[in-house]
């Protein structure tokens, strides 16, 4: 649901405004499964243009929360030597995920969540992202001083800001414009 305007109870009734919104119909699950079903077969082409020889998997993603509460499908590709679909930083990966994503929803006219994985980079970039964190964090406490990261994409910044959110002495914020956009993590001393 997203709100669109707020909309007023006015004084004595007088100048009120409604509150306008606007929902979305989730997916049924067969809906889901045709959606999922199309998704990977449409993955299973890309690579085939590509000449890259792999399987596809599916599975629950346990990455994130998907809309209202529900988990995105992954699309877990794996093989061998598939070092060129994650790309510099997950780069490429990224690119076939958002490739994927316009065209499901050009031919299905819907928003699909869904990630692509390959041979569970991702987790282990999670992991690794939460671990620079705490280090980092660990760092800040320790010195005082401010410590900034190197630019990131928005859903890594996201990871970052979401293991330090607890940590006591610290807090982090955003620096920056665009792609050059960092995490400033900052002591609260």
């Amino acid at each position: 649901m997203i709100v669109l305007t707020k909309g007023r109870s006015g004084f004595l009734g007088l100048g009120a405004e409604e509150a306008m919104v606007r929902v979305r119909k989730l997916p049924s699950k067969e809906e889901e499964r045709s959606l999922v079903i199309l998704a990977e077969e449409i993955l299973r082409k890309l690579l085939s243009l590509m000449k890259v020889p792999a399987s596809i998997g599916v599975q629950e993603s346990s990455l994130s929360q998907g809309v209202g509460g529900h988990s995105p499908v992954t699309l877990n590709i794996t093989g061998e030597d598939l070092g060129i679909l994650i790309g510099r930083r997950g780069q490429t990966l990224s690119s076939l995920q958002y490739l994927l994503y316009l065209m499901l929803g050009h031919q299905m006219k819907a928003r699909v969540p869904l990630v692509i994985d390959v041979e569970g980079y991702r987790e282990r970039r999670v992991e690794a992202l939460r671990r620079l964190a705490l280090h980092m964090a660990e760092q800040v406490s320790a010195t005082g001083q401010s410590v900034t990261m190197e630019p990131m994409p928005a859903s890594e910044r996201r990871i970052i800001h979401l293991a330090l959110q607890d940590y006591s002495g610290v807090t982090t914020e955003s620096i920056g414009q665009g792609e050059s956009r960092r995490v400033n993590i900052l002591s609260q001393k």
